[in-house]
């Protein structure tokens, strides 16, 4: 198993080369002088010049990308343009942020999606299975950042039972939370009700219906594992976009997450936050599937099984 474990951290390595030459180049030819957005437009040449000169924006691009690379090898991700502080610093701060938004969102996704999937399934053509139906299309077609704002107005300025930003408070994660877990829950749910569906007309299934076992024994031992190999799947994919998509999230709640640091410092064209918030996110989703993978693991013997 720890050779298997080793083996994918390896395989994060040309990922987060590949990742970072892109975004490095992108923030280089982009337009903008980075220079002239931290020192204003007032700024005289000679201090534009000296700026660039200090912070090596004169070398050339190839120059520049592994003198940042060696110092991201040294565990330097060097100073942000516009604040001055450490962007290692920065990250450190923000990121418990948005992994806690992210992970009670992956909550309550599952806590809905699970249980409404698996009914809806076992009762195909029912009520309940038309209200999940429709409550999947909804939450796909739905964008996050709608979501949010209907939420604010209704919650916070109509009905005042919840804050409309900052983070004081379990109250202040409810909104965020469903904003970024809603189409995160429609598409789990959808997973899980295909999946029962196809589980549950197996002849194995139908088996144990024949032999007299409960049906609630039939889909809580038998049939719930084989569900939970796609659920797992797709929910491991859903976390790393949850945690790309709570910069939508941060922006509209006002949350000092580290999307809202990267999308500031998009726009001042800081590469060194932009860098470091990137990599942090790159690092935590492959972070993410190494789990998905394991869990696989425990949940089907045969899987496990490989990894030896």
């Amino acid at each position: 198993m720890y050779k298997y474990v080793l083996k994918r951290l390896g395989m994060m390595i040309p990922v987060i080369l590949g990742v970072t030459v892109i975004i490095f180049l992108i923030l280089s030819y982009s337009p903008g002088d980075p220079a002239r957005l931290v020192l204003g437009e007032m700024a005289s040449e000679e201090s534009v010049e000296m700026w660039r000169e200090e912070h090596g924006l004169n070398d050339p691009v190839s120059l520049r990308y592994v003198k940042y690379m060696g110092n991201i090898a040294k565990g330097d991700f060097g100073t942000s343009y516009k604040t001055g502080r450490p962007v290692s610093t920065e990250i450190f701060q923000r990121f418990p942020i948005t992994f806690r938004l992210a992970t009670i969102g992956m909550i309550v996704a599952l806590l809905i999606a699970l249980p409404l999937g698996i009914v809806s399934a076992v009762k195909q053509y029912s009520l309940i299975d038309g209200v999940a139906t429709i409550f999947g299309m909804l939450g796909i077609a739905m964008p996050s950042f709608w979501v949010a704002l209907m939420m604010i107005l209704i919650f916070s300025l109509k009905l005042g039972w919840l804050p409309s930003n900052g983070i004081e408070g379990w109250k202040s994660l409810i909104m965020p939370a469903i904003s970024v877990g809603f189409g995160c829950c429609a598409n789990i749910m959808r997973i899980t009700r295909s999946s029962m569906l196809e589980v549950i007309r197996t002849d194995y299934i139908r088996t144990a219906k024949a032999k007299g076992v409960k049906n609630k024994d039939i889909i809580g031992k038998h049939a719930l594992k084989n569900v939970l190999i796609p659920v797992i799947t797709v929910a491991g994919l859903q976390f790393g976009a949850m945690m790309g998509g709570a910069v939508i999230a941060e922006t509209v709640f006002s949350w000092p997450g580290i999307g809202t640091y990267m999308i500031t410092s998009i726009k001042a064209k800081d590469t060194p936050a932009v860098m470091g918030s990137i990599i942090c996110f790159c690092v935590a989703f492959s972070l993410v599937n190494l789990v998905v993978d394991l869990i696989y693991g425990y949940i089907d013997p045969r899987i496990k099984a490989n990894y030896k």
